[in-house]
């Protein structure tokens, strides 16, 4: 397959590949002297596989690491002329946030507000608050309002589930992550409680109803399908709480966190009653700019890219992290929404031919590191479009 040409982007504070055209051609990003295209082809191969598909780009020509700074600075984008309001209204300097700025801090810890998904209650608050745990919470309607809150400057980071280890990835938010412009600062990996509550002095034997959201319960089936009771849907497990609480419904159940019931009055009937004792949720921590990747934490990167059509094109892009020893931790495919199925010919009148997919990826490296650097050079080689999500210090704590 013959690679389309691609350039640098840089818009606001985010790092793009595009299509080659004359209108970018300023911004193209040379190393040396030669297109990271060249590059690639003209570095030594020592893993004795054919050039177009293996290729060591440790080495450089002469002069890189200076235009590798330049690439790096690009990537993050230069914003310092603006000032940052949030973070308790005091006015600064505004530019890449540093491993200080999204680390718990006690003495500004409170100062911090933090957008999630739901009522106070919800598990999206208990991941803010495992993170920040004297922070402000700012509680949205939905997942779409948690991105406004941090760009319209009414909370300074949001917590966005962005896949659960029994229901799997929660697509819409991999969608919002791309039409948005916020960045990945981190990451919390939450274990999930799930706790049957309902009103003081009710019984498990006495409920004909249970209503949680549709996760939640799918999460806790075998329990419930004990119980005999009627499943309702609900948007939000601490929604449900504040509904049964409010109406004082003593025939009616929800399973929603420990902390919802303090928080609506609640008794907890059963706790842990998840089918999967290891349910965890990870949560995207997100923020208006990104962080300064360094080399003395585990770092993860994410990205998300386009491929052109092509036999093997997919192993090709994913053989980039390979062949240097990245290990990938996730991998997503969503449908491309302005532009779902790829025709036959140019005019878009042909016959659909196949879907057409963004491809999401994690990966272990920090973009401090030359290997990762190398690899999304390499990946231009194969990517249409690609974009770097964040490069945040990775959570394994639970």
């Amino acid at each position: 397959m013959k690679s389309a040409a691609v350039a640098v982007e840089v818009v606001g504070n985010s790092f793009a590949l595009t299509p080659w055209s004359s209108e970018v051609a300023s911004k193209r990003v040379s190393f040396g002297g030669a297109s990271a295209s060249s590059v690639c082809r003209t570095s030594q191969d020592h893993h004795n596989v054919p050039n177009r598909l293996h290729k060591d780009l440790n080495s450089f020509p002469s002069g890189y690491e200076k235009k590798k700074k330049k690439f790096t600075s690009r990537l993050w984008g230069e914003v310092g002329s603006t000032t940052r309001v949030g973070m308790g209204g005091e006015g600064r300097a505004l530019g890449p946030l540093t491993l200080f700025d999204v680390s718990i801090n006690s003495k500004d810890d409170n100062k911090v507000r933090i957008a999630f998904k739901g009522l106070p209650g919800a598990y999206g608050e208990d991941a803010a608050l495992k993170v920040y745990p004297k922070c402000q919470t700012v509680p949205c309607d939905d997942f779409e309002e948690t991105f406004k809150a941090v760009e319209l400057w009414l909370a300074d980071k949001a917590v966005l589930p962005i896949e659960n280890s029994f229901g799997g990835s929660i697509h819409r938010n991999y969608d919002l992550l791309l039409r948005h412009r916020l960045h990945i600062v981190g990451e919390v990996q939450l274990a999930v409680n799930l706790c049957l509550l309902a009103l003081p002095g009710t019984r498990a034997e006495c409920l004909r109803r249970v209503l949680s959201h549709p996760q939640a319960l799918a999460s806790s089936d075998t329990f419930i399908s004990k119980l005999g009771v009627v499943q309702e849907n609900a948007d939000d497990t601490a929604a449900a709480a504040q509904y049964i609480a409010s109406k004082r419904l003593r025939d009616v159940g929800v399973i929603a966190s420990a902390r919802a019931a303090e928080i609506y009055g609640l008794n907890i009937v059963a706790e842990r009653i998840q089918d999967d004792p290891y349910n965890v949720t990870r949560f995207l921590v997100l923020a208006r700019d990104p962080i300064i990747p360094r080399v003395d934490k585990s770092f993860k990167t994410s990205i998300v890219f386009t491929l052109d059509e092509g036999p093997g094109v997919l192993f090709k892009a994913l053989a980039v992290f390979a062949l240097r020893e990245i290990n990938l931790t996730k991998i997503e495919s969503r449908p491309q929404r302005k532009r779902p199925l790829r025709v036959v010919d140019d005019s878009n009148t042909g016959k659909a031919k196949y879907f057409d997919y963004l491809f999401y990826i994690d990966f272990e490296a920090s973009m401090a590191e030359p290997r990762a650097q190398n690899a999304l050079v390499h990946l231009q080689e194969f990517a249409t479009f690609l974009r770097v999500l964040g490069c945040y210090v990775g959570d394994t704590t639970l």
